[in-house]
């Protein structure tokens, strides 16, 4: 038997994943919301930033607003269910 799957509220806090093109510096976790920051494919081309952490709806809307403040375009945001490490791009 499959365990439910959680639907997304408002309120709710989720885990995201955010991919932006480019580097952003691990220094700048608080002002993004405290999300891990990783760095991948600086040997296969471009820097693509992965940022992952759990917020509610609001805070994802702050953050996407200061990623686009930035100047950097979304790759791709996605929302990981508990246990779940492939996630459905939203962009």
């Amino acid at each position: 038997m499959k365990p439910a799957k959680s639907e997304p509220t408002l309120s709710e806090p989720a885990r995201y994943r955010i991919r932006v093109p480019g580097q952003i510096d691990e220094s700048w976790s608080e002002w993004i919301g405290g999300m891990t920051i990783t760095l991948e494919g600086e040997e296969r081309g471009p820097p693509v930033t992965t940022l992952t952490g759990i917020v509610d709806q609001a805070a994802l809307h702050g953050l996407l607003r200061q990623l686009y403040s930035l100047g950097l375009p979304l790759l791709s945001v996605s929302r990981i269910d508990s246990g779940q490490e492939d996630a459905l791009d939203v962009t």
